[in-house]
C-alpha cells in the first residue's frame, strides 16, 4: 500500500510540475519554445487528475492535502477561463453581440439565417463565412474571404487585419478584420478574428494499433501543433497591436483555434477582458467536433465594457462550432479605458 501511495505522489508533483509549466506560456512565446502551448491542450485532464488525487489526500488525512490544496489556487484562474459560475448581472445591456464560426453554412444557410433571426443579436461576426447575401434584417453586411460582419448600426470604417499571408504561407484561412462601428453615437472598434486552422482530419487522429503507422500520426499531429503555435504568435501580435492603438473601446472576438491558458489566449487577454471569465456561468467549450469538447471561441473587451450576459448555445447544431452570445454595457467614452 505504501508504495502505491508513494507513486501517486509522485504522480501528483508531477501534475503539479506540468500545471506550473502551462503557466509559462504567459511568458514564453512558441517561438521560444513551443512545447509549452502543448500543455495548455492537456489542461482539463491533468486539472481534473490534480483535484481527484488532492480529494484522495484528504480522505486518507494526510498533512500533503493542505500543500496540494494551496498550490492548488495558483490554477484557480486558470480553471475559471474553462468552467465559470459567475453571479447573475441584473443590469440592462446596451448591445447584443453574437460570434458563431458557420463552416460555410454545410449545416444549412436557412437554418443559420432563421436561427439568427431568433437570437435577434445587434452584431454578428461570423467566420468561415464568405456570402452574406442570405443574411435578412441587417442593414450593415461586409463579407471578406473567411470572415464577415453583419450590424444593426453603422460600419464606418473597415480594415483587414490578417489576410491570408502571415507566417510561412500556410495561413490560407487566417483572417482578421477591424470594424469601426457607430453604436448610440460612440465608436467602437470590433475586430473579427479567425486564426490559422490545424487542418487536422480525424483518421490521423485515430490510432489504429499499428506502431510505425502510429508512430507517424503522432509526429504529424505534434508537428502540425507545433508549426501552427508559431503562425498564431504572429498573428495574435497584430491584433493585439491594432487593439492597443485604437483610439476607441474594442472588443476583439471570434475562431481563435487556441484553448485557454495557451500563448494566443494569454497574448490577448493580457490587454482585453475576457467576456466569459466576467459573465460566464457553466462550460465556456464552444467546439465539438471532437469527441473532446474545447474552448476555442471568444468575446474579448476593453476594460470600459462590462459584460451583463455570456451564453454558449449548445441547443442548436448548426456548425461544428457553437454561436457564442454575450450583451454588454457600453459605459464608455471614445477611449480605451
Amino acid at each position: 500500500m505504501k508504495i502505491v501511495r508513494f507513486i501517486l505522489l509522485i504522480a501528483h508533483v508531477g501534475i503539479l510540475m506540468l500545471l506550473s509549466a502551462m503557466l509559462l506560456n504567459d511568458y514564453i512565446s512558441p517561438k521560444t519554445f513551443s512545447w509549452l502551448n502543448l500543455l495548455s491542450l492537456g489542461f482539463p485532464i491533468l486539472m481534473v487528475a490534480y483535484i481527484m488525487l488532492t480529494m484522495m489526500w484528504i480522505v486518507l488525512w494526510k498533512k500533503r492535502a493542505i500543500v496540494f490544496l494551496l498550490f492548488g489556487l495558483l490554477f484557480f484562474n486558470a480553471t475559471i477561463r474553462w468552467v465559470n459560475y459567475t453571479p447573475v448581472n441584473k443590469k440592462t445591456p446596451d448591445v447584443k453581440i453574437m460570434s458563431f464560426n458557420i463552416k460555410a453554412g454545410k449545416y444549412g444557410q436557412d437554418e443559420i439565417q432563421q436561427y439568427i433571426s431568433r437570437c435577434n443579436p445587434d452584431i454578428v461576426l461570423l467566420q468561415e463565412c464568405s456570402d452574406v447575401s442570405y443574411f435578412k434584417g441587417f442593414p450593415e453586411k461586409k463579407a471578406n474571404a473567411v470572415v464577415s460582419i453583419l450590424s444593426k448600426y453603422k460600419i464606418i470604417s473597415q480594415k483587414e487585419l490578417i489576410e491570408n499571408e502571415i507566417g510561412n504561407g500556410d495561413s490560407e484561412n487566417a483572417y482578421a478584420t477591424q470594424n469601426d462601428i457607430e453604436i448610440k453615437g460612440n465608436i467602437y472598434r470590433i475586430i473579427n478574428v479567425h486564426l490559422q486552422s490545424y487542418y487536422f482530419e480525424k483518421e490521423n487522429l485515430k490510432l489504429n494499433g499499428n506502431e510505425q503507422e502510429d508512430k507517424l500520426k503522432v509526429k504529424n499531429v505534434l508537428g502540425r501543433l507545433l508549426s501552427t503555435f508559431k503562425i498564431h504568435q504572429e498573428q495574435v501580435e497584430l491584433i493585439r497591436k491594432a487593439a492597443e492603438k485604437s483610439p476607441y473601446p474594442v472588443i476583439v472576438a471570434g475562431d481563435f483555434n487556441a484553448v485557454p491558458n495557451s500563448y494566443e489566449y494569454y497574448h490577448i487577454a493580457g490587454y482585453l477582458k475576457d467576456a466569459f471569465v466576467e459573465a460566464g456561468r457553466g462550460s465556456g467549450t464552444s467546439f465539438h467536433d471532437y469527441k473532446f469538447p474545447i474552448r476555442i471561441d471568444y468575446i474579448f473587451t476593453s476594460k470600459n465594457i462590462e459584460a451583463v450576459t455570456y451564453h454558449v448555445d449548445r441547443s442548436v447544431n448548426l456548425s461544428d462550432h457553437d454561436p457564442v452570445l454575450a450583451t454588454f454595457r457600453l459605459n464608455a467614452k471614445n477611449s480605451q479605458n
